[in-house]
């Protein structure tokens, strides 16, 4: 008989044994669904990890997009090591505002308010990144940049994007999806 790993299986194969099915705490049932249990809550994790990741990976770029296709760059065909840094900052940065807003409010007594804490967490891990080389797309190829330009914001078209590591100096590292 083949092993049936999934939850919703398992359930549906104990239910149907009969009305007033009854699982003993030491029997093979009880162990399979105990398995099972764990084993979709550790897939779920891991799901949700990876749609974290996609979503900030995806962040990234769309945000590189709409510097490239503003209006101050849309002439400009690549861009060198240097603008790339500057674009990065600026992606970093970008909740300052906001933080500095939040520690304003703060009262000097008072803990620092759930958002304030996610967004500082936030900008202290890209900074880290940063400074051993912070994953971008290489804006320093043209046939890159067109399909950067031209993107339509899925992830499934992301793995075509060259990627590559930029430090804090402006300089390329290794990395990346090269």
């Amino acid at each position: 008989m083949p092993v049936t790993k999934s939850l919703s299986k398992l359930q549906k194969n104990f239910s149907k044994k009969g009305k007033n099915a009854t699982i003993h705490p030491k029997g093979r049932k009880y162990e399979k669904l105990v398995k099972a249990t764990m084993r979709e809550d550790k897939i779920a994790v891991k799901k949700k990890l990876h749609q974290d990741k996609k979503v900030h990976e995806l962040a990234r770029v769309k945000f590189m997009q709409d510097i490239v296709n503003s209006n101050t760059f849309k002439e400009q065909p690549i861009f060198d090591h240097a603008h790339t840094r500057e674009f990065i900052q600026s992606f970093i940065e970008r909740d300052d505002v906001e933080l500095n807003e939040l520690k304003r409010k703060r009262r000097s007594n008072r803990p620092p308010s759930n958002r304030q804490v996610l967004l500082q967490q936030r900008r202290d891990q890209e900074l880290k990144e940063f400074k051993s080389g912070f994953l971008c797309p290489d804006l320093s190829d043209a046939k890159n940049m067109e399909f950067l330009r031209n993107w339509n914001g899925t992830f499934g078209l992301l793995n075509t994007l060259r990627l590559i590591r930029i430090n804090d100096d402006g300089e390329q590292v290794l990395g990346g999806n090269e």
